[in-house]
């Protein structure tokens, strides 16, 4: 760290009866009082170079020996006063960037300018802000923190602007023309104690390949500042335009690392009767949103989930949450359920759930789209004419296709997150069943190449919410496609007691279908059942377990257990049979009741459910040849 030295006598400053006194041969004329002490002086040296003195002294009767002046509100208090009083003597000073802004601040209180006498401290001070203060890395920042005692003073004399400046430029410069930071140095980097510019990057301490190593460097040093001056700081830094994006995006993750709980919890809200921690943490948050790069992926969605749930607990600004929520939307497919689990501060749910439709939205409305093929060319004629503009125009859409096809596998992973952030929610009793239908809906249907993980969040809401009523389990159940279950979930399903009977039925019917081809028992199947089988064609291909009496899906807290389902489906069909009879007497009319019996009827034997079906089908093309 800089330092400078003014003066050359030695002090001879002392204490008598609670008043500061100079040693001197000439007897005292001058009592100054700054914060209730009293200082015995002499006014030749102070008046010859304080401007402001002699206007006080002009303008003040001598009624004794001894002037009396006040100087309320003295910038530093008494110690910076006797700082500027033995300048003013002759006496030897330290000045440094520990107290050169109070020290500042006093010469221009006192006013020890030029006009005064030439060489005065201000011209001395200024001198040495400029030429080491503000070239050296540590001086900057420790003279930046400073000037939060002083922000009036510091703020007219320009002080807090120059020291924001230099810092930026700093930081803006080339890896290999700065140092590594003062925290870097006492960790060891090759600094001796932590001393400025120990550990150079021009070859002194340390070689370019180390520094480019921590481009980061300046992150740590600077998040030691509070939040107003690191927030110009950051400003400072982001308008030089040469710091990457994922660089301040990294200079924000720690910052609020450092300065927000890590664990923010309403308890810790409520017990702030004041609201100035509150405050605080949530001026602190809105200032980081706020500071955000603009470019996707700058910081990690972790982050920027972890910012919207402490966003949600301190009520910050409805700007602010709906910017971190069109963030998150931007790159949901890197989140995680955990981290989209957002406790809800004021709402009888458990979670969050409109925050998470928000960033769903912003996801959805990104505009993009699967990619489509390319038109071709007729013949060689036509490809021998093709102008090489013809070929830009091809290169740019193979590259907007790799762009769209990266979009499409996005849709694909977050539709998985959809499925398994329902079966996290859907265990909340006072979660409303619009919402859970509305978010099941979101996800388009190429999205979602199976359905067992949104089977299993529509299974663990009937548990959650046992007095839905028929039409409501219905409207849950109609986002549900029966021919994109696994068969261990099919098994599942019909035995499902809380399921409505319809997809029981549709349950039925596809796996009875599936297992009849599977086993070779039908060569062919008429074109309606084919149909119907078609959108299945994606899921069949993919490798099956074999099936066995304790079959169970592995990896979840509910397994599915399909025991003893092999061991007795004619007393499985029976029940059915029984719960048709009861879904007949609940509709409204028998003619309904009837007609619904006819539709779904279900044979003790697949084989002879398919025959009918057969049966049906050749009459039908009997007829059509007629």
């Amino acid at each position: 760290m800089k330092f400078m030295k003014l003066g050359s006598k030695p002090d001879t400053f002392y204490t008598a009866d609670t008043v500061r006194s100079v040693s001197s041969e000439v007897s005292s004329d001058l009592i100054i009082q700054v914060q209730g002490h009293r200082y015995l002086l002499h006014k030749f040296p102070l008046l010859s170079k304080c401007l402001h003195l002699q206007r006080l002294c002009a303008e003040t009767p001598e009624n004794s020996a001894h002037q009396i002046i006040q100087l309320p509100e003295f910038p530093g208090g008494v110690e910076t006063f006797e700082l500027c009083a033995k300048f003013c003597y002759g006496i030897t000073i330290t000045l440094s960037a520990y107290n050169i802004i109070p020290a500042r601040c006093a010469a221009e209180y006192l006013q020890m300018t030029e006009e005064a006498e030439k060489g005065n401290l201000i011209y001395k001070l200024d001198v040495f802000l400029n030429s080491c203060i503000l070239q050296g890395w540590k001086d900057a920042i420790v003279t930046l923190q400073s000037s939060k005692a002083f922000p009036t003073w510091s703020e007219d004399l320009g002080i807090t602007s120059r020291c924001i400046e230099a810092i930026a430029s700093r930081v803006s410069s080339h890896p290999q023309k700065i140092s590594l930071s003062r925290t870097y140095s006492r960790r060891g980097g090759g600094g001796g104690g932590g001393r400025d510019d120990v550990v150079s990057c021009n070859g002194g301490g340390g070689d370019g390949g180390e520094c480019a190593k921590h481009k980061g460097w300046w992150a740590e040093d600077v998040a030691e500042l509070g939040i107003e001056l690191y927030w110009r700081t950051m400003i400072a830094v982001k308008s030089g335009g040469r710091v990457p994006s994922s660089l301040i995006g990294e200079a924000l993750q720690i910052y609020a690392s450092k300065w927000l709980p890590t664990k923010l919890v309403i308890p810790e809200i409520d017990t702030d009767k004041t609201g100035e921690k509150t405050s605080k943490y949530r001026l602190l948050l809105e200032s980081i949103v706020s500071l955000l790069p603009s470019e996707k992926g700058a910081v990690s969605c972790s982050f920027l989930l972890k910012l919207l749930k402490a966003a949600n607990l301190l009520n910050a600004s409805p700007s602010s949450k709906r910017e971190l929520a069109r963030r998150v939307g931007l790159q949901l497919e890197e989140a995680s359920v955990k981290d989209l689990l957002i406790p809800a501060s004021f709402s009888e749910t458990r979670y969050d759930v409109d925050i998470f439709m928000a960033i769903l939205d912003e996801f959805i409305t990104q505009g993009q789209s699967p990619p489509t093929s390319p038109p071709r060319s007729k013949g060689r004629f036509e490809r021998r004419r093709r102008s090489r503009s013809a070929e830009n125009i091809d290169i740019e859409f193979q590259q907007s296709r790799r762009s769209s096809s990266a979009s499409h596998s996005s849709k694909l992973k977050v539709a998985k997150l959809v499925d398994r952030y329902l079966q996290e929610i859907a265990r909340d009793s006072n979660l409303p069943l619009s919402k859970m239908i509305a978010i099941a809906e979101s996800v388009p249907d190429f999205a979602r190449i199976d359905h067992d993980d949104l089977y299993k969040a529509i299974d663990t809401y009937l548990k959650a919410h046992p007095d839905l009523t028929k039409s409501e389990r219905k409207r849950l159940c109609r986002v549900l496609d029966c021919k994109k279950l696994s068969m261990e979930a099919c098994m599942h399903a019909a035995q499902n007691e809380m399921l409505p009977l319809r997809v029981v039925v549709q349950v039925l019917f596809f796996e009875q279908a599936r297992a009849a081809m599977a086993g070779g028992k039908i060569t062919d199947l008429p074109s309606n059942i084919k149909a119907l089988l078609a959108a299945q064609d994606d899921v069949s291909s993919r490798p099956t377990a074999a099936l066995s009496t304790t079959t169970t899906i592995p990896g979840t807290e509910d397994q599915w257990s399909v025991s003893g389902l092999k061991s007795s489906p004619n007393s499985k069909l029976s029940t059915l049979k029984m719960k048709l009879a009861e879904d007949d007497l609940e509709e409204n009319g028998i003619a309904k009741g009837m007609k619904l019996k006819n539709l779904c009827a279900i044979p003790t034997r697949p084989k002879r459910m398919f025959s009918k079906l057969l049966s049906i089908s050749s009459r039908n093309n009997v007829s059509e040849k007629n």
